[in-house]
């Protein structure tokens, strides 16, 4: 089995930082593409940040400048450095990572979830 375990979310002001990490954990051969999606209320889920696991980065751009992915590809981890937060980058934060087990599949897994709130 493997496991993706997100932490690191919370409430913060406008103007403040929070940093999201996640860990991936279980039988895993190799891991590709690893980053977060997000889902406000009432919105579909979006593409924030992807990173390959040769090091190129994807931002949607309501994040670029302000939002910063990174990985470490020797702990199977990807974190969110998330700078200048405003309200509308209020919601559920989820990481996912395309692994591909000992079993030679490839799979895309979901973390649980962790809620950023950027609010006065």
């Amino acid at each position: 089995q493997v496991q993706l375990v997100e932490s690191g979310g919370g409430l913060v002001q406008p103007g403040g930082s929070l940093r999201l990490s996640c860990a991936a954990s279980g039988r895993i051969f190799s891991i590709y593409d690893m980053g977060w999606y997000r889902q406000a209320p009432g919105k579909q889920r979006e593409l924030v940040a992807a990173n390959t696991r040769g090091g190129i980065t994807n931002y949607a751009d309501s994040v670029k400048g302000r939002f910063t992915i990174s990985r470490d590809n020797a702990k199977n981890t990807v974190s969110l450095q998330m700078n200048s937060l405003k309200p509308e980058d209020t919601a559920v934060y989820y990481c996912y990572a395309d692994i591909r087990s000992f079993q030679s599949t490839t799979s895309r897994y979901w973390g649980q979830g962790t809620q950023v709130t950027v609010s006065s």
